[in-house]
């Protein structure tokens, strides 16, 4: 006779063997992805401290439309993952094509603006007149980047909830490996010593490496006979599926601009106080974005295990599985923490850097560690599982408030009036983690965030 205590054995087993089975393949694609936008800055570190600064700042506007491509790609994965749940795939394959029309939409935005005015944009960053030269240099040629991001991103998400994570991983490790190894070739055998080619060399080895991206999901799409690129078609199904993606997926990337948007005002108040926090901030950043990469794992693969759950109507597992989630994003926040302050020298034996910039660098790393496990924790909670159940608005308004109502004024008023220490500016920026984890964590237990949010065709 089974007991309640061999269901739970048998579910914490059953649900750990599919979270792995999601996380490593979705860690390893976030930290590709992290680590293709970081290889550029890293490397260019090596040449020069006005190169890489440069190519940060101008990074920005990458991220800026990596969060509409994850906002569209995070609405693609929540109706997938619950259709995945149903075994409706003709009903995936319309959201797919719906994600690539408005992916194409933002690429469209992103691509004539990087090539048009690079110049203004940086100038958006910084009044330094040498990183407005090689930012502007540097944006002109990633801008066909947006291209092609904006299909191989949308299948990749759908791939994922379809619980498909190890094609991404594998193709986005391979372009890692080709853009890495074309880096090396620009920076250090056709322009060794020359900054000004070396920038132009890496961007385009970024964009060869996302087409080939691109082209492997096109590949891969064309021998499946469940998941393809398409146009959508003007049918009931599709309008109605139009409506549920619009419904979801615009307060998702309302949240992602508004974090981003915030992230970036950050940046901007960084770039006004001096070159040497600049190179800090942007050396903190790649350490502190690889750190939590796990992190991202979990909630990129927890999920799709609660979205998947909704849609077979299982609400029981969903909240057991979100339970879960919330345990390990706490344990890997703290390791992730841990993780930073154990690679300190490693990081400063790499980087070439001012002094300053060093001492900088030094405090900013231990407030990273701090920061990461909020980090971790609100990211699972409020950008994965909440999402997954269709509760898109929390994150939204989570954001607005703190980020816009009370980080950024502050960061302000201690950057431009009061004009604190650096180090100081830094530890206010990284607070708006703490300001959130308190009400995510009400409004998790509230359990309002378990619906289903399917329909029978």
């Amino acid at each position: 006779m089974t007991t309640a205590i061999d269901t739970k054995v048998s579910f914490n087993k059953s649900f750990n063997r599919s979270l792995i089975a999601l996380v490593i393949p979705i860690a390893l694609q976030n930290l590709i992805s992290a680590a293709v936008n970081s290889a550029d800055i890293v490397m260019l570190g090596t040449i020069g401290q006005s190169a890489m600064s440069a190519v940060s700042l101008a990074g920005q506007i990458t991220f800026v439309a990596m969060l509409f491509y994850g906002g569209l790609a995070v609405g693609a994965g929540i109706l997938t993952a619950q259709y995945w749940g149903k075994k409706d795939l003709v009903s995936i394959n319309k959201v797919l094509g719906i994600a690539c029309m408005f992916s194409g939409l933002v690429s469209l935005l992103f691509f004539i603006a990087s090539i048009s005015f690079p110049s203004l944009l940086m100038r958006i960053f910084t009044n330094d007149v040498e990183l407005i030269a090689y930012g502007a240099k540097y944006l002109r040629v990633i801008s066909f980047t947006f291209i092609f991001m904006s299909l191989s991103q949308m299948y990749l998400a759908v791939a994922k909830s379809m619980e498909k994570a190890r094609f991404s991983s594998i193709v986005s490790s391979s372009c890692l490996l080709l853009n890495i190894a074309l880096n090396a070739a620009a920076i250090y055998v056709l322009f060794p010593g020359d900054p000004d080619r070396a920038i132009t060399g890496v961007a385009a080895a970024t964009v060869i490496a996302r087409f080939i991206e691109l082209l492997c999901c096109v590949i891969y799409s064309l021998r499946q006979d469940n998941v393809r690129f398409s146009l959508p078609k003007n049918d009931g199904v599709q309008k109605i599926l139009f409506a549920d993606y619009v419904r979801y997926t615009i307060p998702v990337m309302a949240n992602y601009v508004i974090y981003g948007g915030a992230l970036a005002a950050m940046v901007v108040i960084i770039g006004h106080i001096n070159s040497d926090l600049v190179a800090a901030n942007a050396i903190a950043g790649v350490v502190r974005n690889l750190a939590i990469i796990l992190c991202g794992g979990i909630g990129g693969g927890g999920s799709v295990l609660v979205g998947k759950f909704l849609g077979s109507g299982d609400l029981e597992s969903a909240k057991k599985a979100g339970k879960k989630i919330y345990f390990y994003a706490f344990v890997f926040g703290v390791l992730a923490g841990i993780t930073v302050l154990l690679i300190r020298p490693l990081v400063f034996s790499i980087v070439n850097i001012s002094a300053t910039a060093q001492g900088y660098l030094d405090a900013m790393l231990f407030v990273c560690a701090v920061y990461c496990i909020g980090k971790s924790v609100n990211s699972t909670i409020i950008g994965a599982v909440f999402p997954a159940g269709g509760d898109a608005k929390f994150g939204f308004w989570c954001d607005v408030i703190v980020m816009w109502g009370i980080i950024i004024p502050l960061g302000c008023l201690c950057a431009f009036v009061w004009r604190v220490h650096p180090v100081v500016l830094y530890i206010v920026l990284c607070c708006d983690e703490f300001f959130k984890a308190p009400v995510a964590i009400i409004r998790f237990f509230q359990y309002r965030w378990l619906k289903n949010i399917t329909r029978d065709f």
